[in-house]
């Protein structure tokens, strides 16, 4: 006999089982409609892409996290470890077929060899939405108020948009000569809520010497509201410059939208990759900040320079999905979720057709349905139903053939509605389902 092969996952990989890939998908669904809402379109790049193409703007940590490898046909290949990248090259490469300002969403698998834990895997899915073609403080606003609507649209609730300027902390370190040693500071201050002030501190005064360090510390500590964080950045950049009047257009534009509460301006926001020349932001969920960010991103004016001398600037955020979930799955409001809307049981062979007619005619009405395969016990078929978590079923037997009728059960609250029409019968399914999802 041959060797039995152990049916093993990848370190770091995992499969999803149908519970966890009903609520992606419904989540799916409800960005998409979200993004379509706004006027953003769908795009997909391939999931290999030259090495070259994607580090060229990665560096540091994120090289030696890149699947890389030669292919059959010797060519230096690798697995994109983010979709933002990837849109560089795409719009670079197919720019004569785009309407700028080009606002683009794209949900996909990414992979990235780091370590794993709770909520972090080496193969994720990444739903990004992007505005490209502009540098106006309009297309900030409009991803900001996007972030917001998104969540809210998936039912998260207790979340912190914290948001900062790349571009004020760059000043500030150009006023005390260290903007040379930028990307390694911008990296410390993106780990201090990972590494702590006291570690962030040594590492810091280790690369920049105590004084400067105690400055770029102050600089990074937030007041308590917008117009005092806002004023302390301002005077510590020996006063106004085109990025802080830029961040008080967009918090006048939430503040008239009354959303502002949603949003902290915190100047630890940095995000450690290169490429981001403006605003950043993150977003906690309130009570589960160590979990990390669910929603984060920001400015990149820069980022197609490796692809073309065209400046083409960009503003866009990416959605954790798997973390997000695992977040979810730790909630109070966590809900089974049902794997169908409806079922109709088979106790009897000889209607099958008639089984399979009636679940036609309740799909039609955007119901799911289907039939269970086998005439077995109804106590069988039931906890079949149950385990599904499908909420209504229907039973049609030779009484209800003749009678061209369908006797309706309500499998949560164990109420049957016997031999009604067809119609009266869909309508009190789509009552039952209503009722169990509110």
């Amino acid at each position: 006999m041959d060797k039995i092969i152990e049916p093993k996952v990848l370190k770091g990989f995992r499969d999803s089982l149908p519970e966890q890939e009903i609520r992606k998908k419904k989540m799916f669904r409800i960005l998409e409609e979200t993004f379509s809402s706004f006027g953003f379109v769908p795009i997909d790049t391939p999931a290999l892409e030259y090495t070259d193409v994607l580090l060229g703007k990665g560096g540091g940590e994120t090289d030696k996290q890149v699947y890389s490898f030669k292919d059959n046909g010797g060519r230096d290949v690798a697995m994109r470890f983010d979709l933002t990248v990837p849109l560089a090259r795409f719009i670079t490469a197919n720019k004569s077929n785009i309407i700028f300002p080009f606002k683009r969403f794209h949900i996909s698998k990414v992979w990235r060899g780091e370590n794993t834990q709770r909520g972090r895997y080496r193969e994720f899915y990444q739903c990004d939405f992007d505005i490209v073609g502009t540098d106006s403080p309009s297309a900030d606003i409009e991803i900001l108020i996007m972030m917001k609507t998104s969540l809210e649209k998936l039912g998260i609730i207790g979340f912190k948009i914290y948001f900062s300027n790349r571009g004020i902390l760059n000043k500030f370190l150009e006023i005390n000569n260290v903007k040379d040693k930028s990307v390694e500071i911008l990296r410390i201050i993106d780990k201090l809520a990972k590494i702590g002030k006291e570690k962030t501190k040594g590492l810091l005064t280790e690369l920049t010497g105590a004084e400067i360090c105690n400055k770029i510390l102050d600089f990074i500590t937030p007041a308590d509201s917008f117009d005092k964080t806002l004023n302390k950045l301002i005077s510590l950049c020996n006063g106004d410059n085109a990025e802080t009047e830029r961040l008080k257009i967009i918090y006048k534009a939430l503040r008239e939208n009354e959303i502002e509460n949603y949003f902290i301006l915190d100047p630890t926001i940095t995000r450690g990759l290169d490429y981001y020349t403006g605003l950043v932001f993150e977003t906690f969920l309130e009570g589960n900040r160590e979990m990390g960010s669910v929603l984060s991103g920001g400015r990149y004016n820069n980022l197609a320079s490796l692809y073309t001398n065209e400046q083409i600037p960009g503003i866009g955020a990416s959605i954790g999905i798997d973390r997000l979930i695992a977040a979810l799955e730790e909630s109070e409001n966590k809900k089974p979720q049902n794997m169908c809307d409806c079922i109709v049981f088979n106790i009897d062979d000889e209607l099958i057709g008639l089984l399979y007619k009636t679940a036609e005619e309740i799909r039609k009405q955007g119901i799911s349905c289907e039939v269970y395969p086998e005439s077995k016990k109804l106590n069988k078929q039931f906890a079949y139903a149950e385990k599904k978590n499908i909420p209504v079923g229907v039973i049609i037997g030779k009484d209800e053939k003749e009678s061209g009728t369908i006797t309706v059960k309500d499998l949560i609250a164990r109420k049957n509605y016997e031999k009604i029409q067809i119609q009266d019968g869909i309508e009190k399914i789509a009552s039952i389902i209503r009722e169990t999802k509110n």
